[in-house]
């Protein structure tokens, strides 16, 4: 069968995300099967070309991963017409501007979230990619998680009855950078760099509760600054200037009440770096990244509460671990070949620009929340 070559600029990889979940566990691991297989047979080969500020970074990236192309030069990528998609993996700040040359170039849109730093932006290249005809897609990665697709089997097979209500647990100790590096950059604890958990984890939310659970109505958000001072990759002290903790409550359709605190100031002990907490009426199910846990109203222990008695019941051992009955690609590349799918056979995608908007209004929502301290309704965009 015959294999057809998708050119994509892939701007920003040189970043951990962009390097490690983007080119190397995507798109590489797409090239080193053979391509994504369309609904006729034929299959889509990507053919990469890296862009970024730093030659020495790019070449090194290129070489390091079979990759035979590499740019400085955004506007000459953008000018070729063999390359027709456009992947967006550099700062929050400046990707409006990116995509909206991208799209001005006639080129079918990726991006990494969030999509812009405010809700006006975001919609603007909703407005700009929907005029210039060109297809759209957001990452929304957590979807294809092992955990949160058991959890999807769970919902659709109807086994919690009613839902009643989600705990979300996110986070684990970054540290501060002067006894031992941080493991994430130092721009993600700066407010004027677009930094912020609010900001980066409110749009995660928004998804995975829309896509799950019910649509977000509204949202009551606190945040703080924990850690008023860290250290960068320099070894330099800075203000932490950013919000470094965050703690939501979320009503969604249905009457779903959802609590998520997301946290890179804590030290895990819970079953995984996130984990989701999902009651019904029938049963429950605990789900972290790779593995889901379920209890059924039928086999629900009977705790007494009694504080002068040690407890005896070991509360962990009473779930029961679904099995892994299918293999799970990486959450990255699944997105990818629905995307590539989605290009050339024009199978469903419906996690679009407009999705990531709605990402970028959750975290808006959020902040105005924190600093009015009151419940935030969310209108429809």
């Amino acid at each position: 069968m015959e294999t057809l070559r998708l050119g994509v600029i892939m701007n920003g990889v040189t970043g951990r995300m962009g390097t490690n979940q983007h080119l190397i566990r995507s798109i590489c691991a797409i090239r080193a099967q053979g391509g994504v297989a369309l609904s006729d047979g034929r299959r889509v080969l990507p053919d990469p070309i890296l862009v970024g500020r730093n030659a020495d970074k790019l070449e090194t990236l290129a070489r390091a991963h079979g990759v035979a192309r590499w740019t400085t030069d955004l506007g000459a990528a953008l000018a070729n017409p063999d390359d027709t998609v456009y992947f967006d993996s550099a700062s929050t700040g400046l990707r409006p501007q990116l995509i909206a040359r991208a799209i001005a170039a006639g080129k079918h849109v990726y991006t990494e979230k969030p999509v812009a730093p405010t809700v006006a932006e975001a919609m603007a290249m909703v407005r700009a990619a929907r005029a210039a005809g060109v297809k759209h897609g957001v990452v929304q990665d957590k979807l294809w998680l092992p955990g949160l697709q058991k959890l999807r089997l769970l919902i659709d097979s109807g086994y919690f009855g009613r839902i009643l209500s989600v705990r979300g647990e996110f986070g684990y100790w970054v540290f501060e950078g002067d006894w031992q590096p941080a493991q994430r950059p130092s721009w993600n604890y700066r407010k004027e760099d677009d930094g912020g958990i609010i900001v980066d984890m409110l749009c995660h939310w928004r998804y995975v509760l829309d896509s799950l659970f019910g649509g977000v109505k509204s949202v009551s958000c606190l945040g703080t600054t924990h850690i008023p001072q860290r250290w960068d990759e320099r070894g330099q002290r800075y203000d932490a200037t950013a919000d470094d903790a965050a703690y939501a409550t979320f009503e969604l359709a249905g009457g779903v009440i959802a609590q998520i605190n997301s946290s890179w100031v804590t030290r895990v002990r819970r079953d995984d770096l996130v984990t989701f907490h999902v009651d019904g009426t029938l049963g429950s199910a605990v789900a972290g990244l790779t593995d889901c846990w379920t209890q059924q109203r039928v086999n629900t222990p009977k705790p007494v509460w009694n504080p002068d008695l040690p407890q005896t019941i070991d509360f962990f051992d009473t779930w029961q671990k679904l099995p892994d009955n299918r293999s799970y690609d990486n959450a990255f590349k699944a997105q990818w070949e629905l995307f590539i799918r989605h290009l050339f056979d024009d199978a469903p995608f419906p996690w679009d620009l407009q999705e990531g908007a709605k990402g970028v209004q959750l975290a808006e929502l959020g902040l105005q929340s924190w600093a009015e301290r009151r419940w935030v309704d969310v209108p429809a965009l």
